[in-house]
């Protein structure tokens, strides 16, 4: 059923923009056929070893697929938008019309589009930074920078070359602490396991910890973890580390996704990760999903850092992201006393890969002190 759902668009299309143009009516029924066939990616997917998560097809089928479906519903979207037009001025007695022209116009548009949000999608994300003051930071800790990292999703898509040009810029930047909030792949260890090498070149002088995002548990969480944590991603399920210089304290606590008990996992326990903590050190908490800040708020975290939402993708499309995370798509927020950071993710799942007005991110957080 989702997959009939998801090809309505391209139905849209064919009865819409296709068949009305002045071309071969075999020509119509093979572009009709290319489209339909666009909008099955997710179908096509499932059949794959990968499975719809991780499709195993070669990297350039699965950009052409996503510039193909991300073309298709921009034109669905344009050609709605005409004939509301359309509709509306036939309404007020002032009939338009698009000139034969206009279509090929509107196809070349919405093919542009899509390739400029693909391209955003797939390339090594620019560096965003990012300035958060916190009450009561030690003067110690003024200036100290964290790099966020996040939904890597590391696939056929987002493949060894990638990671590796991925790794080399994040470690330009020289942050104190690398931060890694789940999403780090998407597939089975043996699948992946040169994909995912080039992170052992991630290093920080305080370390490199990661917790889980929700697809880690679709590909045998515990496996995934001990990997790789042998790869210098020391793993922060329920727990926390205490940073220092000198007398002064910074707590980096994290909890396993939310989505963990339900795959017969240990879920998140923020009381179980804090426990032992120093009691007035600033605490930064790493929880993969956002919907969870409110209740994070209430046990004293200064700062949460999130990722999950993709930024929301497509810039108005995003407003589709709000209410399943509790309101928080992208940026910085307050919640209660606390900030919650919700990153746009440093990649994303490839079975939606395009990007428009919500960047992906190379995240460095510079933490100052509120006065």
């Amino acid at each position: 059923m989702f997959h009939l759902i998801f090809s309505i668009p391209s139905w849209y299309v064919i009865a819409r923009f296709l068949f009305p143009l002045a071309i071969p009516l075999g020509l119509k029924i093979i572009l009709s056929l290319l489209v339909l066939l666009a909008s099955q990616y997710l179908l096509i997917s499932r059949f794959t070893p990968g499975g719809i998560f991780s499709p195993e097809m070669p990297r350039a089928v699965t950009i052409l697929f996503n510039w193909a479906i991300g073309a298709v519903l921009l034109l669905a979207f344009m050609q709605l938008l005409a004939d509301a037009v359309t509709v509306l001025s036939l309404l007020v007695r002032h009939p338009l019309t698009i000139a034969p022209w206009g279509r090929y116009v509107i196809a070349l548009v919405a093919m542009v589009i899509s390739a400029v949000g693909v391209h955003q999608a797939i390339r090594v994300p620019p560096v965003k930074e990012v300035t958060i003051k916190i009450e009561d930071l030690p003067r110690e800790f003024e200036g100290y920078q964290l790099l966020q990292l996040t939904d890597l999703h590391i696939t056929k898509l987002f493949n060894a070359r990638w990671t590796t040009a991925m790794v080399k810029k994040a470690m330009a930047l020289d942050a104190d602490l690398i931060l890694v909030t789940g999403d780090v792949i998407d597939g089975t260890v043996e699948n992946r396991i040169n994909d995912v090498a080039p992170l052992r070149g991630l290093h920080a002088p305080d370390g490199v910890f990661a917790i889980t995002g929700n697809h880690e548990y679709f590909f045998e969480q515990q496996r995934w973890t001990e990997h790789l944590a042998t790869l210098g991603l020391q793993p922060l399920l329920n727990s926390h580390t205490t940073i220092k210089r000198g007398e002064a304290e910074l707590v980096i606590a994290g909890l396993p996704d939310t989505s963990a008990s339900r795959r017969a996992a240990t879920g998140p326990d923020l009381e179980k990760a804090l426990q032992g903590s120093p009691a007035n050190a600033p605490v930064i908490l790493l929880d993969h999903q956002p919907k969870n800040a409110r209740n994070n708020a209430t046990k004293k975290v200064d700062l949460q850092l999130s990722g999950h939402t993709h930024g929301g993708l497509i810039l108005g499309f995003d407003r589709l992201f709000v209410k399943p995370n509790a309101g928080f798509v992208s940026g910085l927020y307050q919640v209660d006393g606390m900030q919650l950071y919700v990153n746009n993710g440093t990649a994303l799942w490839p079975g939606m890969a395009i990007r428009l007005g919500r960047p992906s991110e190379l995240t460095r957080i510079t933490l100052q002190r509120k006065e």
